[in-house]
């Protein structure tokens, strides 16, 4: 439920109702803002019935929150979040580039990748230090290893590091080495992960899985948000059809309907999402018209010899010209690349 308050209450007017939520076992929300302050309360609405909230002078009016995502949705949180990883900011009117190759395997790679990125014009390096693969056969990543070579390319070269996360284990180890998790598509539904990426407090991009509904993104992002933290970016990766021409269907659709009904920021995969490099620029400019915040792109600076995705990996001159011709569409869209 949504308490709006009157117009000109105080904050510790607001206190009273937010110590009555508390106390009957409910979440409580403190949502200040330019006009008027809004509380929340999260759990069983009969408890919140029973305080009698809207008897109380300063309460103008409670409204349910109807969708099944509480703390992710517009109703409760109407103004945008931003989430700044590393000292990049992910919203807040720019668009945000991570960009870097999908495995880390060597230093001599992951620095040549990284310089490349970075002289281009991205903002953030990724760089999977454990690969969960479908084969296992496949590259499986270098584990510690590689979360040292990306943490020392990162500093090196002066860009915050993005990392994925596939073991509620290894949680701590991989908050030591990097700005910000991400949480892949094979895991967005790993609740134990997802809670325990709430309680972590680094940023999470979290992305979509092949099979998931939007709405089961959204609730996969009230998993962490719930446990109090909010800097959540969602990512639209390609979902599962019966469409055989590329590797997935990137699902523009899902950014405006996010847009519509989340406050949190979301990007795109495009080269995960078409699994082809040649059609990672026309669906990342799509991206921008639809109303993304960023873009997550494979990038490796020798793409024939990777150890995974070389097929959709640009290389560094591919990568310098997307950035080129990705410009004009970013201030087109009112946003600042």
């Amino acid at each position: 439920m949504i308490i709006i308050l009157k117009p000109g209450t105080a904050r510790s007017e607001a206190d009273e109702i937010l110590g009555q939520i508390e106390s009957a076992g409910l979440k409580p929300l403190y949502m200040p803002g330019t006009e008027r302050t809004v509380l929340g309360a999260i759990g069983d609405e009969r408890k919140l019935a029973g305080l009698h909230i809207e008897n109380h002078p300063i309460v103008d009016r409670i409204a349910p929150v109807l969708t099944p995502y509480k703390l992710v949705s517009r109703e409760i949180h109407p103004s945008d979040t931003h989430v700044d990883i590393g000292g990049v900011l992910v919203g807040a009117g720019r668009f945000t580039v991570i960009a870097g190759p999908c495995a880390v395997e060597g230093l001599g790679q992951m620095l040549a990748t990284a310089r490349a990125v970075k002289d281009a014009g991205a903002h953030c390096l990724r760089g999977g230090a454990y690969k969960p693969r479908s084969s296992p056969y496949s590259f499986q990543g270098l584990g510690e290893q590689g979360l040292q070579i990306l943490r020392d390319v990162a500093l090196q070269v002066g860009l915050p590091a993005v990392t994925e996360v596939i073991e509620t284990g290894d949680v701590p180890l991989v908050e030591g080495y990097a700005a910000a998790f991400q949480v892949g598509a094979r895991n967005m539904q790993n609740f134990r992960l997802l809670k325990a990426l709430g309680r972590s407090g680094k940023p999470v991009i979290l992305k979509r899985g092949m099979s998931a509904t939007v709405e089961d993104l959204l609730l996969a992002a009230e998993y962490i948000v719930s446990e109090g933290n909010p800097r959540v970016v969602l990512c639209e990766r390609g979902i599962r059809t019966f469409e055989k021409a590329t590797r997935n269907t990137l699902d523009l659709n899902a950014i405006p309907y996010i847009k519509e009904h989340s406050h949190l920021p979301v990007i795109v995969d495009p080269s995960h999402g078409t699994g082809v490099r040649n059609y990672v620029g026309p669906m990342a400019k799509a991206a921008v018209a639809c109303g993304a915040d960023g873009l997550m792109i494979e990038v490796h600076h020798d793409p024939k010899s990777a150890l995974s995705d070389g097929h959709q990996s640009l290389d560094p001159d591919q990568f310098a010209r997307f950035m080129n011709e990705l410009r004009p569409f970013v201030e087109a869209a009112g946003r600042e690349l």
